[in-house]
């Protein structure tokens, strides 16, 4: 049987007050999310994981997306929608602020929520989108898929 190609998960921190085991859990969330969407390594792979701040988040959301607002995740394609996984994948970048809001307003772990964020992120580098609601319920119900694997609860339900 062939050696699976190698995908590494470089973390990287701009800002203090991120947790150390986040890189683990980027990793963990980056492999269930690749095994989930059904996407093979055609070749040795990375992405990267910026953790970064609310400031950085918007001016990077400002610059690339025309929105003068901080957000929780962005995502950085380097690879055609549903092409070849190698090489440089792309990179995904998340504000600690804003994430830390969200867990507490919806009441979920700072865990769980981070790494519902990763496998967000890291379905949109695979090319998978929601901009119109067939391509949001297929994404979302991804979501919830690998993230149920992964034993944490459905982020979509009320």
């Amino acid at each position: 049987m062939p050696a699976t190609p190698p995908l590494e998960v470089a973390v990287i921190r701009n800002v203090d007050g991120w947790p150390e085991h986040f890189d683990a859990l980027a990793e963990k969330a980056v492999f269930a999310a690749l095994a989930g969407s059904k996407a093979r390594l055609k070749g040795a792979a990375e992405i990267s994981v910026l953790l970064t701040d609310d400031e950085e988040q918007r001016e990077l959301n400002r610059q690339w997306r025309g929105k003068d607002s901080a957000t929780n995740v962005l995502s950085f394609p380097q690879i055609e929608p549903f092409g070849p996984v190698m090489g440089l994948l792309g990179d995904i970048t998340m504000a600690r602020e804003t994430l830390e809001r969200e867990a507490a307003d919806l009441g979920k772990s700072l865990d769980d929520h981070f790494t519902h964020l990763m496998v967000h992120g890291f379905l949109h580098i695979l090319g998978y989108d929601h901009l119109d609601d067939a391509e949001a319920l297929q994404m979302e119900g991804l979501e919830t898929q690998i993230l149920a694997g992964l034993g944490i609860d459905d982020p979509y339900a009320d």
